[in-house]
């Protein structure tokens, strides 16, 4: 007897759902009650669409079982502050050289607009379930303590390696996940959304990579999965065609090789750290296509590029 109604040679209205439904049954139970943190880029929430398809899928997850974590970006949003104010961003290995001004902008992009908004939108994507996103920052708590981060390039006249000061971009020294874990454990449907920022011992507030920070916690989360999503299909060979999986040696070729470039030099870092900090896996996807979460988790062949171990 066929598993399906046609009508006119046509799949029913419907039956296409129950079967994808029942394809991702597996997975969804292998999923069950797992974290899974989840690096939303810059870029991929440029656009009020993508963020409320993003946020309404954030919330299937928690109503699926998943555990979610958001670590939010950033980066094209302080972009164009910076810009009005005319203050123009240089960068070194993917990282925003920040000043005392910029770090303030930062704090100010991060910590309230976007961060805010998220949340929001997750709240309102879950109203009916009454899952309701969290807004922090790694300020909050005692969730990241951070020192000053350092980065080497090679002067390009005198070939000598030179330590460049990047100011007040900091580095994760120490998690403290317990304010996580009491939200995701909680009855309550509750899905933290944090912001890349930290405080060092001294007190001093630090901008940090988003994808570290997300790395980080993840670490400290022992997550089953890290989602880094990003505006493009993954890590891309020499040709442009799609990596789909690194393990951890050829992802640390990708990067000594110059296959990676730019800012995927710190997502593969972050990746290759969340790993062996005891992370399952990790999957840079692009972050603007509808429901890619989703298909990572739920179906047999994912997306992306997936490093693990």
């Amino acid at each position: 007897m066929p598993d399906t109604q046609d009508i006119g040679g046509q799949e029913e209205p419907g039956w296409a759902t129950a079967r994808t439904l029942a394809e991702a049954l597996p997975f969804i139970q292998v999923h069950d009650r797992a974290t899974v943190v989840i690096k939303y880029g810059g870029h991929a929430m440029g656009e009020e669409n993508v963020a409320r398809l993003f946020a309404a899928d954030a919330v299937l997850l928690k109503l699926l079982g998943v555990r979610p974590v958001v670590v939010h970006g950033g980066g094209p949003q302080i972009s164009r502050m910076l810009e009005r104010a005319g203050v123009k961003s240089t960068f070194v290995h993917g990282l925003r050289v920040t000043d005392a001004a910029t770090m303030e902008v930062a704090e100010m992009v991060l910590s309230g607009a976007i961060n805010k908004e998220i949340s929001n939108w997750i709240t309102k994507a879950g109203a009916t379930a009454d899952v309701r996103g969290v807004g922090l920052s790694g300020k909050d708590a005692g969730l990241i303590t951070v020192e000053k981060a350092t980065r080497t390039r090679t002067d390009p006249d005198s070939a000598i390696e030179q330590v460049v000061d990047l100011g007040f971009v900091g580095e994760p020294t120490r998690i403290d996940p317990k304010l996580i874990r009491s939200l995701i454990d909680s009855e309550d449907d509750y899905i933290p959304v944090i912001a890349p920022i930290g405080v060092s011992d001294e007190g001093q507030t630090f901008n940090i990579n988003a994808d570290t920070v997300a790395g980080a916690l993840a670490g400290a989360l022992k997550a089953k999965r890290l989602l880094l999503l990003t505006d493009v299909a993954g890590v891309l060979d020499a040709g442009g065609e799609l990596i789909r999986q690194l393990n951890l040696a050829e992802a640390r070729a990708a990067i000594a090789d110059g296959v990676a470039t730019g800012g995927m030099i710190p997502k593969l870092e972050t990746a290759i750290a969340a790993v062996e900090a005891g992370v399952e896996a990790v999957v840079i996807i692009d972050g603007r296509r509808p429901h890619a979460m989703l298909v990572e988790l739920f179906t047999q062949h994912g997306a992306g590029t997936l490093v693990q171990a």
